[in-house]
Formats: C-alpha cells, sequence, structure tokens
C-alpha cells in the first residue's frame, strides 16, 4: 500500500503533530490546515538534499526560534515502512548533510516512523560514530503507538494505515467522535486500506451521513481524476476502476458498454456513480441513458 503521501500530506496539513512525535509531547491539540494560526509551533517543508539526491520526508522548523530550542528543536521527519538494509547510513548522511547545509541549527532531533520494531533497517553492528547518531534518533512503532490508551487523535490516526483490519471500524469512528475535521483523512487512507469499500460501507466505517459524502474531498477528487484525464480513453479507465468499486467486478459486455460511452455520458456516469449502491444501479443508469447493447 502507498502511504507516503498520504503521511506527506497529513504532516503539511498538521505541522505541530510532529511536535507529539517527540518524548517530551505537547499537550495543545495541533492545527490542521494550510493556514497556520498564529500560535502554530511548526511550519513543514519537504527539502531536497541536492549533493545526495534524495528528499527528505519532512523538515520541522520551530516558529520562535528556527536554530530550534532544548523545548522545540528542529525536527527530520522520516517514514519507513519497508525494509531497507541501508537505512540507517543514509538516515546519518542525510541528516549531517542537513546540518552542513543550515549551519544555524543549534537544537535537532530526528524522528523515525516504523510500522513495528521488526523492521530491517540495517546492521546490528554500526560504526561507533553512526550508532551514537542511532541512539538518538526517536525511533516509534505505529503497532505499538496503536496499542497505547487514551490516544491523541492525530496520533491515533497515524496508526491507521497499520491497524488490524478488524480494528479499522472502532479507531475510525473514535477519532472523528473527537476530531470531525479529520473526516478526509481518515476517509482517503480507508479507501486505500480497503479498495472495494462501497458507499454503506464507508458511512459505517466512518459514520458519515449520506447527504455529506457526495461532498467530501475524496469523492471530489475521484471526479476530477476523471476530469483531467482530458480524454475519453483515459475518463473511460477511470470510470471503470471506480465501478469496479463501487458495483463489483464488471462483466466483460458492461466494461465494453462503458468504454464505448462518449465523453459527456462518461463524465455524466462519473458523477452519478457516487450515489450506486450495487451493480442494479449502474444497470439501470444505462438503461436510462439509451446505453444498451
Amino acid at each position: 500500500m502507498k502511504t507516503d503521501h498520504w503521511f506527506y500530506g497529513l504532516f503539511q496539513s498538521a505541522p505541530d503533530l510532529v511536535a507529539l512525535l517527540l518524548p517530551q509531547g505537547v499537550s495543545a491539540a495541533p492545527s490542521l490546515g494550510p493556514d497556520a494560526p498564529g500560535d502554530a509551533l511548526y511550519r513543514f517543508e519537504a527539502p531536497e538534499l541536492k549533493a545526495a539526491s534524495h528528499r527528505l520526508d519532512g523538515a520541522f522548523w520551530p516558529r520562535s526560534a528556527e536554530m530550534g530550542t532544548a523545548e522545540q528543536p528542529v525536527v527530520l521527519l522520516e517514514v519507513q515502512m519497508h525494509g531497507k538494509g541501508g537505512f540507517k547510513h543514509r538516515l546519518g548522511a542525510q541528516s549531517f548533510r542537513f546540518l552542513q547545509l543550515h549551519p544555524q541549527v543549534q537544537h535537532l532531533a530526528v524522528v523515525v516512523l516504523v510500522p513495528h520494531q521488526r523492521l530491517n533497517l540495517g546492521p546490528a553492528r554500526l560504526p561507533q560514530q553512526l550508532q551514537a547518531f542511532v541512539d538518538g534518533v526517536v525511533w516509534l512503532s505505529l503497532e505499538e503507538l496503536g496499542q497505547q490508551a487514551d490516544l491523541d487523535p492525530l496520533l491515533s490516526l497515524l496508526t491507521l494505515p497499520v491497524r488490524p483490519e478488524a480494528e479499522l471500524q472502532a479507531s475510525s469512528q473514535k477519532i472523528l467522535e473527537r476530531r470531525p475535521d479529520l473526516l478526509s483523512a481518515v476517509q482517503t487512507i480507508l479507501l486505500e486500506r480497503l479498495p472495494l469499500l462501497t458507499r454503506e460501507n464507508l458511512m459505517e466505517f466512518a459514520t458519515i451521513p449520506a447527504k455529506d459524502l457526495r461532498h467530501t474531498r475524496v469523492a471530489q477528487e475521484w471526479i476530477e481524476e476523471g476530469r483531467q484525464e482530458g480524454r475519453q480513453e483515459g475518463e473511460a479507465k477511470v470510470v471503470l476502476r471506480l465501478l469496479n468499486r463501487r458495483c463489483g467486478l464488471l462483466s466483460k459486455a458492461t466494461t465494453a458498454r462503458i468504454k464505448a460511452l462518449p465523453l459527456e455520458q462518461l463524465e455524466a456516469l462519473a458523477e452519478a456513480l457516487l450515489d450506486f449502491s450495487g451493480p442494479a444501479d449502474l444497470a439501470a443508469w444505462l438503461a436510462e441513458h439509451g446505453c444498451t447493447s
């Protein structure tokens, strides 16, 4: 499952979330949204370290002092969801390269999110200097984090990509009870984890009123994804993918009929399918619009 963009978007929207990952933590609830309030602790960027040709997952700069302080250090964040033998060496190299490019930084914290502690990220024996650096890194296991009681909703949101499917419904509902503003982030990861989720399933999982589903960011992105293709073939491909999620695997005959629809009808179908609950709705739509074989 591709989660990098999801984590990137989440931290971009709520940069103060990184404060909750540090050992000392922060009691105030992080703000969410593109326009950070004046009392926000951090701003987010994803700088590219040109000499190493590697883009950091996230660099968080304290708004109070860009050199960092003991209480609010500059934070480098890496999300590593898969094993990689040379990761610890790369992490050390890019962290010190960052310090070389930003000599004003006096207080730095390096945080790595991993799905669990069993991930192979390098040899057990490291050079002494690298081991000293690795020992100072905050290694945060999402699996262990998910086992903690009464988590902050944003921290609980971080654990959704690794939670067992049996726990997704209760976890999602608990998050949204306390932070309904996290609806779009919850929807996005649920659709990634459960690609065949129907509208009714999604409403049940996230307790979303039917009248609200159509106007969510995810639903609008489904529509825009097809429109931006700009060609009938691209529109048909997107519509078929969404219909397979919504109505189950389509027959070859139905697939051929949809591929043959003109662009205008494909766009109308992309709008209408958000209200479909099964293959009967698709058949009724095709009949109503004269799309018979």
